[in-house]
């Protein structure tokens, strides 16, 4: 592994695949680095960078760039990785506006995107695409499996807030179809807004027996600041984004006895998981999130395929992909027809363990779920 301006490099050369001189591969990783959502751009470079030590596959090499949470600066990376670069693959997008930017033109020129995280609807329904893989979740997924979560506790008057940008207007389309309740109010605020008094006022006065809401990274960590600040007492349910490893010692006690929803969870218990929770706080000295499994499950695709076909056998490559030969950290997990994830969804509870605050599963919201977008997929 070397270092450059601009870069982290993985820089690795020969080997076999069926008894053959392998072709080498060049994946681009464009992800956020620096400024708001760093720490999700981070925790995806370094699971999927383990993954990449643990192989120690000469074939593979790894460029990283910083999107600055910045869809132009995504789209410019892109374009470099493509043209001067020659990547094979691109992967790392957190942010789903960021991927509408890079994705249909990265796989338009015949590249591999692998997603570890974003996931917009418009890429699993009619925008779906044969190179266009996601190792994460549809977007609306975790949030559908909060909505059915919000059934079993009898809430019936949920207050809805998320982002105004694709992922939060899918995440609140996903509640919404599998929650059965009515809806006190519904506000989509700013991208990287940290000011919530405008809507815990409106929270307060509307009725609502309960708070959905769907806040990444530092939005998350000021909502839920406030909100237990504000005195308004009314039970919160989110996904695991507003409550994944790396907001909770930010928000502390606020965050305790929340449920939220998630595909993975470092308490899951299969050797995989097991053996990947272990690896990560040795090799980075801290807990792994939510992110940090999926660009680890991201790598570990990845290699799979590498190990039945070339890359530059397109056809092959891909057959290998969708067959998803790997063990995952979430155990369970295959693809559905539109390449994205059918895979259980579970609800965990927010805790503290000793000094830290964590997550523990306390139940199955949904069971071998897919998208609801599959059926628009036409490849």
């Amino acid at each position: 592994m070397m270092l450059r301006t601009g870069a982290l490099c993985a820089t690795l050369a020969a080997g076999l695949v069926g008894g053959a001189l392998a072709e080498p591969v060049k994946v681009g990783m464009i992800t956020t680095l620096s400024g708001g959502g760093a720490g999700l751009g981070i925790d995806v470079r370094d699971g999927f960078m383990l993954a990449v030590k643990q192989a120690d596959n000469p074939d593979l090499s790894v460029v990283i760039e910083d999107d600055q949470r910045k869809p132009d600066v995504a789209v410019q990376l892109a374009d470099r990785m493509i043209q001067s670069e020659k990547v094979d693959v691109l992967t790392g997008i957190v942010w789903s506006n960021l991927a509408m930017a890079v994705v249909p033109s990265a796989v338009a020129q015949g590249k591999f995107y692998l997603s570890p995280n974003a996931g917009p609807s418009q890429l699993a329904g009619r925008g779906c695409n044969k190179n266009y893989f996601n190792v994460a979740w549809q977007n609306d997924n975790l949030h559908e499996a909060a909505g059915a979560y919000a059934n079993d506790a009898g809430l019936a008057n949920s207050f809805l807030l998320a982002p105004n940008y694709p992922a939060g207007k899918d995440a609140l389309t996903g509640y919404r179809r599998e929650y059965e309740g009515a809806v006190a109010g519904e506000i989509y605020t700013q991208l990287g807004q940290t000011d919530y008094a405008a809507e815990i006022a409106q929270i307060r006065a509307s009725g609502a027996d309960s708070v959905f809401f769907f806040l990444p990274g530092g939005m998350g960590i000021s909502f839920l600041k406030q909100y237990a600040d504000s005195g308004v007492d009314l039970p919160v349910v989110g996904p695991a984004f507003s409550f994944d490893q790396g907001i909770l010692q930010a928000v502390g006690d606020a965050a305790l006895g929340v449920k939220n929803t998630s595909q993975w969870s470092r308490d899951l218990d299969n050797a995989a998981n097991v053996a990947f929770v272990d690896a990560f706080v040795a090799e980075y000295d801290r807990l792994p999130s939510l992110y940090a499994s999926q660009g680890f499950d991201t790598a570990n695709l990845l290699l799979s395929a590498m190990d039945k076909a070339d890359v530059s056998d397109a056809d092959a490559f891909r057959a290998a992909l969708k067959e998803a030969d790997f063990d995952s950290t979430r155990g369970a997990f295959r693809f559905n027809t539109n390449h994205h994830p059918i895979q259980d969804i579970y609800v965990r509870e927010v805790i503290r363990d000793g000094d830290v605050f964590t997550n523990k599963i306390v139940g199955t919201a949904l069971t071998d779920h897919g998208d609801a977008y599959a059926a628009d997929c036409k490849m």
